[in-house]
């Protein structure tokens, strides 16, 4: 889709920018969830819970296709990759604080920038360069004045690794199938791969109900992750695409962790040093930049 069908409205931003303030939630139920249930476990109930919510709303919406069993495939691999990236993402919120996660994960589009060209077989452009290197700077800003939590940074930055990996994948699937579906298929494979990660865990070094099995309370936390944060977020931003640009949904998703960390200074009370801030406005000043640089550059 290369432009929007019909004119965005006022309440066509406030409802996008809405759905960036949900998605900057996600880190904030990942601190909420009991910290004794493990990530596995919890990454696992959230993507079957997210499988059975999108398929909810594909036979609502009619929008059952037929995927030829290669792509089929091909979308389940991407998923088990879609399972690390939730797994190291909920590990980082889960052993740091959401604002250092959020703050690793907003170098997704920058990896994006960077992978994208080995898989095109183009070079990489001297402005991809460049504002790599300032990502970099922002890093060590983080990791100067909150070296306790380079863990928590190390694994928000696999995270965002991985969720380029899917998010380059994600943009051939789309030339071909119903966004929606490819979900639904990579939600199954991340479900599957989280699934056999248990039962692996279990295997190997045993863990306790407690660790395996949500409590009542975390229930609800997992319900909210999985129909509001996926199914209703995803289904709406795909939605809103015939009213505003791909450019458009992007620029704005680059603010989720700018609402995700004030969620966590007012929710979770979370206070983090002036280097941490000065490191994060850095890595965000590059990531909301890039588009618009890229975008004069391509004329």
């Amino acid at each position: 889709m290369n432009s929007p069908l019909h004119k965005p409205t006022f309440v066509d931003y406030l409802h996008l920018h809405f759905l960036v303030l949900i998605w900057g939630f996600t880190a904030i139920l990942g601190k909420l969830i009991n910290p004794q249930l493990s990530r596995i476990s919890l990454t696992f109930f959230r993507t079957l819970l997210a499988a059975v919510g999108l398929a909810v709303v594909l036979w609502l919406w009619k929008e059952w296709k037929r995927v030829p069993a290669n792509d089929r495939w091909a979308m389940l691999g991407v998923g088990a990759i879609m399972g690390l990236h939730w797994l190291t993402f909920f590990g980082s919120a889960h052993v740091s604080s959401a604002s250092v996660c959020l703050a690793g994960m907003s170098t997704t589009s920058l990896f994006t920038s960077l992978l994208e060209p080995l898989f095109a077989r183009r070079r990489v452009r001297p402005l991809e360069i460049l504002l790599s290197l300032l990502v970099i700077v922002g890093l060590y800003l983080i990791f100067r004045f909150e070296v306790d939590q380079s863990l928590g940074l190390g694994l928000a930055l696999v995270s965002a690794f991985l969720a380029a990996l899917f998010t380059i994948a994600n943009s051939r699937f789309a030339r071909r199938h119903n966004a929606l579906l490819i979900t639904f298929y990579e939600m199954n494979g991340a479900t599957m791969a989280m699934l056999i990660g248990l039962a692996g865990v279990a295997f190997t070094s045993g863990l306790t109900d407690e660790e395996m099995i949500p409590q009542s309370t975390d229930w609800l936390w997992l319900g909210i992750l999985a129909f509001v944060c996926t199914v209703y977020a995803y289904s709406a931003s795909v939605h809103l695409l015939r009213k505003v640009s791909p450019f458009t949904l992007n620029l704005t998703i680059n603010l989720e962790p700018v609402y995700g960390m004030a969620l966590a200074y007012f929710i979770l009370n979370e206070r983090m040093t002036a280097g941490f801030y000065a490191g994060s406005v850095v890595i965000l000043l590059s990531v909301i930049i890039y588009p618009m640089l890229n975008a004069r550059f391509a004329k």
